[in-house]
C-alpha cells in the first residue's frame, strides 16, 4: 500500500472505470423482478456551473443511488439540463459581442440567432455535467436529458430525444382542455430583456429611495372639511381642504391612475367618496378626472391614509382595480419608456374623462389603446420622466409643503444671503424594497402585458390532495405549510415569454371569418390554430375557413394575411389565401420542466421501457423552489398522466458559510466545491456534506470541517495499513467468522449496530444520522478501539486467536467500506480493489442485511465496559490537567463480580491506554478524588500529589468567567420573546442545545472545582 490516498490521481482514475463498466447505467446490479428506484436530478441550466448547492443535494441524491443500487434495485438516477432562456440568451449575445459581432439578437433573423445558440450550446454548454462527475455522481449520463432535445431547430449533431415533442403536446392537450388561455393581466417585466419573467427570477433588494407627497386637487374646486383626531376621539387638526394628499415612490405611474382609494372606515375623507379629484400633471386644458373610491387595501394609520390606484403599474393596485372595476392604463413600452404611440394626449385624456365620469363605458381593448402619457414625456426613459413630473407638479405648487427644518438651526441672513424658505416640498428620504432582475440587474417593472397562462385553479386540487392524503410527504414538515399557502391562493401561471431561445408556443394567429368580408377595415379578434405539427395546424385552418381557401404558414410574419382571387378567365371560382403568423413568444422554462418527471422517460412514447421509472421515489431540492417547480410537476404530471410524480420531497435550505452567512462574493465567502475537491478530495467534501444534513437544519458548510474528515479518510486508509503492517491476507472478499474470541463477538456486533443504524438514517432520509453513526463507528469503535485491542493477539502466539481476529478484521474493514462507499466511493472504492479478487466492483457490492442479532450480549457488555471506563479515565484526567504521560493509581469501590471479570479479563489493556499503575480496592475515597462511576462500581483517581491544586482551581475559574459570558448571551436570546417568535425554529433549537451543552460544562466545572478545594 501507498502510505497515503492520493485523490487527485485516483480519484478520474476510478470514475472512468465506473463510467467504462456501465456501472451507473439504468438497471445495473439489479436483481431479478427487483423494483425501480428513480431520483430525477433538478435540472441545473445548460449555462450553469457546479456550486455549493448543487454539491450538498448531489451528494444526498448519490448516497441514495448507490445505496439503492448495492441493495439491488432497479436504480435511474436521471439527470440532464434544462435550456434556460434568459441565461442561456445572456451567454450567446455577450459571446457574440466578445467574437467582434456588431449585429443584437433583434437585428438578425430568428433561426439565424438560435443557430447561434445550438452552437454555443455544444462549444460551451453544460460544464456542470463533466464537474459533477468530478464530485463522483453516479447518474446514467448516456441518459441525460435536454429540455429542447427534439426540436426541430437542433442540429445534427445534438443528441437525439423528444423533450420537445412532450412540452408542445402538453400545452396543445392543455390548451384543448380549457387549462391554458390567453389573457391580459400583470407581470413582472424585465425592460432589459424586454420579457415577461417570474418571480423567481426577481431579487428585492433594499436601497435608498424617496417618497413624493402631492395634493391631487378636488373637481370643480369642492372643498370639505378634513378633521384628525387622536385615540381617544380628541380632534386634532381641523381645515378646510381642496385637494386630497397622496403619497407615492413612483411619481411617473400618476399617469396611469384610475381611481384614488381610502378606507371605507376612514372618517376624514367620507365627505369626498365618490366625488372626483385631479392628477395634477400635463395640460391644465386637459387634465384628468378620476374617481374617490373605498376599499380594504388602503392603510388609514400609513401616510395620508389615500392610495393613488394604478393598475398596470403595482400588484396590490391591480387587484383593487380590478375589485372597483377600475381602468388599468399602460404607460411604458417593452424598455420602460413612456408610451410614444397612438393618438394624442388630448384625444385619449378626453376620452378617460368620459370614462371616469360615467359617461362612456370601457373596454380592455379599448383601454390598452389608449396612452394617456401626456406629450412633454413621451419618449423619455421612466426615471427621466419621474425627475420632469416632480419639478412640475412642484413648480405649479400642488407639492404638500412642511416647515423647513433647517430654519431651527440657521443663523440669521445677513448681506447678500438669501434667506432660507419657510416651507419646503414633503420629501420622505426612506429605504425603500426594489425588485431587480436577476441576471439583467434593472429595476423591474410590473406591466399589464397579453401573455398566456395555465389556469392553474382548474389543476391544483390533486396536488393539495397528494400532500393530505399522504400521498406525497414533504420534509421536513414545516414546507407542508408553506405548500398549502401557495397552492390554496394560487394565481394563473404565466408561461410566455418574450424570448427566442425555448419551445415555441404552438399557436398561429389568422382572421375571423368576420373579418373576410372587409379584412382591410378590420382590427378585432384573430382566430387561434393550437396544434403539436404544421400540418395539424393546416388541417384545423383548412376545416375552418372552407375548401376554398389555401392556407400557408408564415412564421416570421408580422401579421397574419388574407388575399383573395379570381380563378379561371371567366372568374367563376373565388378562391383565398390565407396566412398565417405564429405567435412568437417561448414558454417559460419552467413549463417545460414541470414536465420532467415523464419528459425523460420517452414520453409521449408511453411504450418507452424507461416509463416503468414513472413515478420516482424521492425529489432531493431547495425549498426555494417548492412552488415554482415542485408543486407545479405534482400539477402537470397529474393533469397529464393522472399520477404523482414521486412519493417524497425533501428539501434543503441555503447552504451558507460556517458562521450561518448567506454566502456572497461581495462578503468574500465563497466556497468552490472544485477547490475543495482539488485541495482535500471529493470523499472529504462529500462527507462533510452529508454530516450537515440535518433534516431542517441550517447548512453551515466550512473549509476546516472539510479538511477534518480528510482526515477521516486517512484514519480509514491507515486501518488497512494496519492489516498490511501485520501481513493479514487480503485476497477476495471476506467472510464474516464464526468468533469465540469477546474482542471478535463485540465488533461483530457493533457492525451489526451500524447497519441498522446506516439504514434507518437513510430511510427516514436522516442522513446525518448515518454519517455519525460511521464515522463513530468507523474511527472510534475499529480504528480506535479494535485495533488497539487486537495488537496483543495479532503478535501473541495463540494461532487460533490470531488466525479468528485477522479473517475478522478483514471481514470488519470490508464491511466498512461497504457502508461508507455511498459518502465516500472513492477511498472506498480503492481500498476494495486492493484485495485484488474481488467478485465485483465495491460499487456494486451487496448491501448487507444482518442487524442486531449479530451482537452477543456479554462480550457487548464487557467490551463496552471496558471502553467506557477508559474513555471516562482519560476525561477525568484531561478535566483538572493530570500530566497525560503520568501514570496514576486507581482506587474502586463496591466493584461487583461482572465488572472484575472485566477488569481481569483487559487489565492489561486497561492499565496501558489510561496510564494506570495500580489498582486498590477502598471503603471509601480520600478528599479530592476525581469518582468516575461505572456499571456495577466506582472508580476514583485520587489528586494530592499530582496537580498543582492553587494553580488548577485558577483556570477553572477564569474558564468558568468566560462560560459565564455565553451563557448569559444564550439565556438572553432565548428570554426575548422576539427572538424566540421571529426567528427560524432551526436557530433556535439550534441556541437551546447550545445552551443546554453549555450548561452541562458549567456543572462539570463547578463538580471540579469543589473537588480541588477539598484539598485545601
Amino acid at each position: 500500500m501507498e502510505k497515503t490516498f492520493n485523490a487527485a490521481e485516483a480519484e478520474p482514475r476510478i470514475y472512468k472505470m465506473w463510467e467504462d463498466a456501465g456501472a451507473f447505467a439504468a438497471g445495473a446490479n439489479a436483481k431479478p423482478g427487483a423494483d425501480t428506484f428513480c431520483i430525477q436530478l433538478p435540472p441545473p441550466n445548460v449555462t450553469g456551473f457546479l456550486h455549493v448547492g448543487h454539491a450538498f443535494n448531489h451528494t444526498l441524491m448519490d448516497m441514495l443511488t448507490r445505496w439503492k443500487r448495492m441493495q439491488g434495485y432497479d436504480v435511474l438516477w436521471q439527470p440532464g439540463l434544462d435550456h434556460a432562456g434568459i441565461a442561456t440568451q445572456l451567454m450567446v449575445e455577450k459571446q457574440m459581442a466578445a467574437d467582434g459581432e456588431n449585429r443584437k439578437r433583434s437585428e438578425m433573423p430568428r433561426d439565424e440567432f438560435i443557430s447561434k445558440v445550438w452552437e454555443w450550446k455544444a462549444d460551451k454548454g453544460g460544464v456542470i455535467e463533466q464537474q459533477a462527475r468530478r464530485l463522483g455522481d453516479s447518474m446514467d449520463w448516456e441518459r441525460s436529458a435536454f429540455t429542447m432535445s427534439g426540436a426541430a431547430s437542433a442540429p445534427a449533431t445534438e443528441k437525439p430525444g423528444n423533450f420537445h415533442d412532450a412540452v408542445l403536446k402538453v400545452f396543445v392537450q392543455m390548451y384543448n382542455d380549457g387549462l391554458i388561455y390567453r389573457g391580459k393581466r400583470l407581470v413582472n417585466w424585465d425592460p432589459h430583456f424586454e420579457t415577461a419573467i417570474s418571480d423567481l427570477e426577481v431579487e428585492n433588494n433594499e436601497v435608498d429611495g424617496h417618497m413624493w407627497h402631492f395634493k391631487y386637487p378636488l373637481a370643480d374646486g369642492e372643498t370639505y372639511e378634513y378633521v384628525e383626531k387622536d385615540e381617544d376621539g380628541n380632534v386634532t387638526l381641523r381645515e378646510m381642504r381642496d385637494y386630497i394628499s397622496i403619497a407615492t415612490t413612483r411619481p411617473e405611474t400618476m399617469l396611469g391612475d384610475g381611481a384614488v382609494a381610502v378606507h371605507p372606515d376612514d372618517t376624514r375623507y367620507a365627505p369626498i367618496v365618490g366625488k372626483l379629484c385631479e392628477i395634477p400633471v400635463g395640460p391644465r386644458e386637459h387634465r384628468r378626472l378620476i374617481p374617490i373610491i373605498t376599499d380594504r387595501y388602503p392603510d388609514p394609520d400609513f401616510g395620508s391614509g389615500a392610495v393613488k390606484i394604478t393598475g398596470a403599474h403595482d400588484f396590490n393596485d391591480y387587484e383593487v382595480a380590478k375589485r372597483g372595476n377600475i381602468p388599468m392604463y399602460n404607460l411604458m413600452d417593452t424598455k420602460a419608456h413612456m408610451r410614444d404611440d397612438g393618438e394624442p394626449y388630448a384625444t385619449a385624456a378626453a376620452t378617460a374623462q368620459r370614462i371616469a365620469r360615467g359617461e362612456e363605458g370601457f373596454d380592455e381593448g379599448k383601454v390598452a389603446a389608449m396612452n394617456l402619457v401626456p406629450d412633454e414625456y413621451r419618449g423619455l426613459d421612466r426615471l427621466e420622466a419621474r425627475a420632469r413630473i416632480v419639478a412640475d407638479i412642484t413648480a405649479e405648487g400642488n407639492a404638500v409643503m412642511i416647515a423647513n427644518p433647517a430654519l431651527e438651526t440657521a443663523e440669521a441672513p445677513d448681506g447678500d444671503q438669501p434667506e432660507l424658505p419657510k416651507t419646503i416640498p414633503f420629501v420622505e428620504a426612506k429605504k425603500i424594497m426594489q425588485p431587480f432582475g436577476d441576471r439583467s440587474k434593472v429595476v423591474i417593472e410590473p406591466m399589464l402585458t397579453d401573455q398566456w397562462f395555465v389556469d392553474s385553479s382548474k389543476i391544483v386540487q390533486p396536488a393539495l390532495d397528494a400532500v393530505r392524503e399522504g400521498r406525497v410527504k414533504i420534509m421536513p414538515e414545516s414546507g407542508e405549510k408553506v405548500f398549502y399557502h401557495w397552492l390554496e391562493n394560487i394565481e394563473p401561471w404565466c408561461i410566455s415569454r418574450q424570448l427566442w431561445w425555448g419551445h415555441q408556443i404552438p399557436v398561429w394567429y389568422g382572421p375571423t371569418k368576420d373579418a373576410l368580408e372587409d379584412f382591410d377595415n378590420y382590427h378585432g379578434d384573430a382566430k387561434y390554430f393550437c396544434g403539436a405539427s404544421d400540418e395539424d395546424v393546416k388541417a384545423q385552418a383548412e376545416a375552418y375557413y372552407g375548401p376554398n381557401a389555401s392556407i400557408e404558414l408564415k412564421a416570421d410574419a408580422a401579421q397574419f394575411e388574407y388575399m383573395t382571387f379570381h380563378e379561371g378567365d371567366d372568374g367563376s371560382e373565388n378562391r383565398s389565401t390565407v396566412t398565417l403568423m405564429r405567435d412568437p413568444d417561448v414558454l417559460d422554462t419552467w413549463f417545460s420542466s414541470g414536465l420532467w418527471p415523464f419528459g425523460t422517460l420517452g414520453w409521449p412514447n408511453e411504450n418507452d421501457p424507461a416509463m416503468k421509472y414513472f413515478p420516482g421515489d424521492v425529489l432531493v431540492t431547495g425549498q426555494d423552489i417548492l412552488f415554482p417547480w415542485v408543486a407545479r410537476m405534482m400539477m402537470m404530471s397529474q393533469a397529464v398522466l393522472q399520477n404523482d410524480p414521486f412519493h417524497t420531497v425533501y428539501l434543503h435550505q441555503l447552504v451558507r458559510d460556517a458562521k450561518g452567512e448567506k454566502m456572497s462574493k461581495t462578503r468574500g465567502n465563497v466556497i468552490d466545491p472544485l477547490d475543495m475537491i482539488d485541495a482535500y478530495g471529493a470523499d472529504a467534501l462529500r462527507f462533510s456534506n452529508a454530516q450537515m444534513a440535518a433534516l431542517g437544519g441550517v447548512l453551515k458548510i466550512s473549509e476546516d470541517r472539510i479538511k477534518g474528515y480528510r482526515n477521516f479518510g486517512t484514519k480509514l486508509w491507515n486501518a488497512f495499513s494496519f492489516a498490511d503492517h501485520y501481513q493479514i491476507p487480503y485476497l477476495g472478499d471476506a467472510a464474516r467468522p464464526e468468533a469465540t474470541q469477546t474482542l471478535n463477538k463485540w465488533i461483530i456486533g457493533e457492525t451489526g449496530k451500524v447497519r441498522e443504524a446506516v439504514d434507518a438514517g437513510m430511510e427516514s432520509y436522516r442522513f446525518n444520522d448515518a454519517a455519525d453513526a460511521l464515522y463513530a463507528f468507523t474511527w472510534g469503535k475499529v480504528c480506535d478501539w479494535y485495533l488497539e485491542f487486537s495488537k496483543p493477539i495479532l503478535q501473541g502466539d495463540d494461532a487460533a486467536a490470531k488466525a479468528e481476529t485477522e479473517q475478522t478484521l478483514r471481514w470488519v474493514l470490508d464491511q466498512c467500506l461497504i457502508m461508507l462507499h455511498p459518502i465516500m466511493p472513492f477511498i472506498t472504492e480503492e481500498l476494495w480493489g486492493l484485495a485484488g479478487d474481488r467478485a465485483k466492483m465495491l460499487i456494486h457490492a451487496d448491501w448487507p442485511e444482518y442487524g442486531t442479532e449479530l451482537v452477543d450480549v456479554d462480550a457487548d457488555r464487557e467490551m463496552n465496559w471496558v471502553i467506557g471506563l477508559i474513555e471516562s479515565i482519560r476525561s477525568a484526567r484531561a478535566q483538572v490537567h493530570v500530566p497525560a504521560g503520568a501514570k496514576v493509581p486507581l482506587l474502586v469501590m463496591g466493584l461487583e463480580t461482572k465488572g472484575q471479570s472485566a477488569w481481569d479479563n483487559n487489565a492489561a489493556l486497561i492499565q496501558r491506554l489510561a496510564r494506570i499503575e495500580s489498582l486498590e480496592h477502598v471503603d471509601s475515597f480520600p478528599k479530592g478524588c476525581v469518582t468516575i462511576p461505572t456499571d456495577g462500581g466506582t472508580f476514583g483517581i485520587p489528586l494530592e500529589g499530582l496537580i498543582n491544586v492553587g494553580s488548577e482551581i485558577a483556570r477553572l475559574e477564569k474558564t468558568m468567567q468566560k462560560l459565564g459570558k455565553e451563557l448569559g448571551g444564550l439565556r438572553a436570546r432565548l428570554n426575548n420573546p422576539k427572538f424566540v417568535a421571529s426567528a427560524p425554529d432551526e436557530v433556535v433549537a439550534e441556541a437551546k442545545e447550545n445552551l443546554r451543552l453549555r450548561e452541562g460544562e458549567e456543572a462539570e466545572m463547578k463538580a471540579a472545582i469543589a473537588r480541588l478545594q477539598e484539598l485545601g
